[in-house]
């Protein structure tokens, strides 16, 4: 510590033991410090991609990206269900072609990562695949709310 501030210090390690240490503890505070600014480095120039969309009204109203659920699921029964414009406006987009529709979450995230599409599904699944697969991003926040609970036998 006197070394860094420059006040001297009138006693210093005199043991190998005690000097071995030392250097030990400043080699190790050398590579942590090397390691953080390596790292921190690596993350600073690392650019994201640019996302155009932000949320579902913006998925509505574009052409460049196709969208569609799971076939049959609850995600499918939502928007042909919703009364809201944009749900509405989506709904028909997606009934018009079933090409957007898959059989199963996996065969849907497989599609958005690799054709121009997004996937729409649970949240809860979505954020398991996103810990699954570093190439996925959420955009937006959730549409719907779900209950789920859990049944048990009484005892």
């Amino acid at each position: 510590m006197s070394t860094m501030l420059k006040g001297g210090c009138d006693f210093g390690p005199r043991a190998v033991s005690t000097r071995l240490l030392g250097g030990i503890w400043w080699m190790f505070t050398l590579v942590i410090v090397s390691a953080y600014t390596a790292n921190l480095a690596a993350v600073l120039t690392v650019s994201r991609p640019y996302i155009p969309i932000k949320d579902l009204d913006d998925l509505a109203n574009q052409t460049q990206i196709s969208y569609g659920t799971r076939r049959g699921g609850s995600t499918m029964q939502f928007f042909q269900e919703s009364q809201i414009s944009s749900h509405v406006k989506m709904w028909n987009y997606m009934k018009e072609r079933d090409e957007v529709f898959v059989d199963n979450n996996a065969e849907g995230v497989e599609k958005a990562l690799s054709e121009n599409y997004a996937y729409m599904m649970e949240s809860i699944s979505l954020e398991y695949e996103i810990q699954q697969n570093c190439n996925l991003t959420q955009i937006g926040g959730v549409l719907g709310s779900k209950g789920y609970s859990i049944a048990l036998r009484k005892s």
